[in-house]
């Protein structure tokens, strides 16, 4: 396996770097690769000859031929007809900026100035219906019922009926007071009587009344909603609703085929998206600031996919200078994947209907910054308005930005506004830890704390002190070192029972470490501790399973290694533990990065032994690297052990982010009022005055003592001014 397969490139990709005698990622590479396959957008900030064109070439042309192969093969046609049930929001019949989760039955719109809209697959003809819909983050919804000739800004025409979460209902742009206004975690149930062509509905289960009478009732009815920097959850009865409908009304998914009317907007006439891909629809486009970037953008693309066969990847150079006309014959008749161009020849077939973005899923713009500078600002945007946010088959839009610094104002301004919460590689600028990242650390000194002699059960360790001397009672480094993962084991389980942590990453050093602390989670309880492991060793199919287990929340913690867990995307996530720093002061950093993601709050626990502990360091010396390998002996003694210093590496992490990180005590107590007041892990900080209180009434006290002191001296000074007084008289 090359270094390059361990990032999970494919090996067929691997084979064409081993060709350009590329023996290692570069920095940029390391971090990069793994962040777009983990499907997350990226900005992306190195020196020129950094390598990081490759960076996000490799992945995308894995993905696009992956993704050509099971269109191919009809996978993709299965997922779409199969995957989800048959009531869904509809991802063609949707503005742009509006994003369907893939099980078709979540919305989320983070535009703060727009109104963006969505309806469903079906609808209904005939009968008394009704459907739930719960706010589940802050923001404005309108949520309702229309038919297919309004538009899906629900309620501003005389096909939409909405209720909003203003405590209004409107149709064709009439808004009047009804019911009561409602927002997060609220469910609204919306009922329609198509017997008596009335819509009504209800908040938590409590009856607003008639909304609206007289409607055309020869049409169909779809349930829709237009959302403005919000996100809501429905349910057409494929489980229980929250609160019961009223007498004689049915959930959706109860209507039979003949009530159902299928919704065809921007699908197949049998109402199922279609997997089939247009020739002027890639999947890729790459926008260069120059001609020459371009070429070389697209020669390195040729070379990269020399070996992937069956489908082959086809890969368009887009540029000025260049007859359009044999652009547009290669669009119309062979086809292209992936787009390399500059922005004026892009706009140019794009305007003329030669170039379709209906199929995009990777939208990249190298040198951002110099795009900006020549004034491409509006078209860029233009360009990712156009762009679907979810594709047919569930995945979502990905966003690369490639900039010379990340931290320009342009860059940043752009980022916010078109991103999806990117992760930052900037190997150009300084480290530092998001404020909504609670990190602390805990020492493990097993001179202290001599619990691990008496323990019943306990890990596995890497069995670097198979032949040591190792006993309780003899303080050697090795058995200190030994006690050390003893006791880092039972820290592991301590942490995630304190915090009740229900969702957490846990990174290990090793892969050993990782199967190890499986292991030991699983014996201690199965069900309590549900887990999987995620590293370098396990086949892709497990990686992959394993990842959507922990991200679909069928397990609560992942457990992986540095290489493992770059690239991973995974939302609200809250905890996160180091049963061992790293040796990387960088890594630190992106460690902790795994929390805190979306202005949500997050905890990282690190585990710092006290002491030197021994672990494993296969180098390029050992022949297996590490595969099978017992060589308990020191590296200078041409063995696969060393000494691991984490005092030493904790110091070093501190000074890199020059901060202190906060100790705390074995018992894992973390005191919520040193993180600006007391915070909830995995939800938003709470900015409105809450700390404020907090302090005055902790400060009072205090103050109270002051007072009394100041007035006590005062009483002092003058009682002994009278005396002085009274003695000179």
């Amino acid at each position: 396996m090359t270094a390059f397969e361990e990032f999970g490139v494919l090996p067929e990709i691997a084979k064409a770097i081993d060709e350009l005698e590329w023996s290692l990622p570069t920095d940029i590479q390391a971090e990069g690769i793994p962040l777009v396959l983990g499907g997350g957008d990226v900005l992306m900030a190195a020196e020129t000859g950094s390598g990081k064109t490759a960076a996000f070439c490799l992945p995308i042309i894995q993905i696009v031929w992956e993704t050509i192969k099971d269109i191919q093969s009809g996978k993709l046609a299965k997922v779409a007809s199969n995957s989800s049930p048959p009531w869904t929001m509809s991802t063609h019949d949707r503005d742009s900026a509006l994003a369907v989760a893939p099980d078709g039955l979540r919305v989320q719109s983070r535009e703060q100035k727009e109104w963006h809209g969505v309806r469903c697959t079906r609808g209904v003809l005939g009968g008394k219906w009704g459907f739930e819909a719960t706010v589940t983050d802050e923001g404005l919804c309108r949520v309702g019922w229309s038919t297919l000739n309004a538009n899906l800004d629900l309620g501003t025409d005389r096909c939409g009926y909405g209720f909003g979460g203003t405590g209004k209902k409107s149709n064709n742009r009439q808004f009047d007071n009804y019911g009561e206004p409602f927002g997060k975690n609220d469910t609204i149930t919306c009922l329609l009587d198509m017997d008596k062509g009335e819509i009504k509905f209800l908040k938590n289960g409590v009856d607003l009344g008639i909304a609206f009478s007289n409607l055309n009732t020869k049409e169909a009815y779809f349930p829709a909603v237009v959302l403005k920097n919000a996100e809501m959850a429905f349910n057409f009865g494929d489980k229980p609703f929250k609160h019961s409908l009223p007498d004689k009304y049915l959930p959706l998914i109860n209507a039979v085929k003949e009530q159902v009317a299928m919704n065809t907007i921007g699908q197949g006439s049998s109402g199922e998206p279609s997997t089939k891909v247009a020739n002027n629809a890639p999947q890729a486009v790459i926008i260069e600031p120059s001609r020459e970037l371009a070429e070389q953008t697209c020669n390195q693309i040729k070379l990269f996919k020399k070996h992937l066969q069956n489908p082959s990847i086809r890969e368009l150079l887009v540029i000025g200078g260049v007859n359009v006309r044999d652009q547009i014959s290669f669009l119309q008749n062979t086809g292209a994947d992936i787009i390399v161009g500059t922005p004026g020849r892009l706009e140019d077939l794009i305007h003329g209907g030669y170039l379709s973005l209906s199929n995009c899923r990777f939208f990249v713009l190298d040198e951002a910054d110099g795009l900006l500078k020549q004034g491409y600002g509006d078209l860029i945007e233009r360009l990712h308005k156009a762009m679907p946010k979810i594709t047919s088959d569930g995945r979502r839009l990905q966003m690369i930005v490639c900039s010379a610094t990340l931290h320009a104002f342009e860059v940043k301004k752009m980022a916010e506004k078109l991103m999806h919460f990117p992760t930052w590689v900037d190997l150009k600028g300084e480290d530092a830890v998001p404020e909504t990242v609670h990190h602390v650390v805990v020492p493990v000194d097993p001179q202290n704390d001599r619990s691990w002699q008496n323990l019943r059960r306990h890990i596995i360790t890497d069995g670097v002190h198979q032949q040591d001397n190792v006993r309780p009672g003899n303080n050697s480094p090795e058995t200190l070192s030994e006690a050390v993962k003893l006791l880092k084991g039972e820290y592991v389980i301590r942490a995630l029972c304190v915090h009740n942590m229900d969702r957490a990453i846990i990174f290990c050093r090793t892969k050993l470490d990782c199967d190890n602390l499986e292991k030991y989670l699983k014996q201690i309880d199965k069900m309590k501790f549900s887990c999987v492991c995620l590293h370098g060793d396990r086949k892709p199919n497990e990686r992959k399973r394993n990842l959507e287990l922990f991200k679909n929340g069928d397990v609560k913690y992942l457990i992986c290694t540095d290489v493992a867990a770059r690239g991973l995307d995974i939302s609200g996530l809250p905890f996160m533990i180091n049963v061992t720093l790293p040796d990387e002061k960088s890594n630190y950093v992106h460690r902790i990065g795994r929390v805190g993601r979306a202005e949500r709050m997050g905890l990282a626990i690190s585990l710092v032994a006290s002491v030197p502990e021994k672990v494993w360091y296969h180098g390029e010396w050992c022949h297996s690297r590490g595969r099978n390998c017992w060589n308990t002996n020191l590296t200078d003694v041409k063995g696969c052990c060393m000494w691991y210093n984490e005092p030493q590496y904790l110091a070093d992490i501190e000074e890199h982010l020059n901060v202190t990180i906060q100790q705390i005590e074995p018992d894992m107590q973390v005191p919520h009022d040193d993180f600006d007041g007391k915070v909830v892990y995995g939800q938003k900080r709470q900015h409105a005055g809450s700390n404020y209180t907090n302090h005055t009434a902790q400060m009072a006290p205090i103050v109270k003592d002051l007072s009394k002191l100041e007035s006590e001296a005062q009483l002092i000074y003058l009682k002994r001014h009278l005396t002085k007084t009274a003695r000179m008289a």
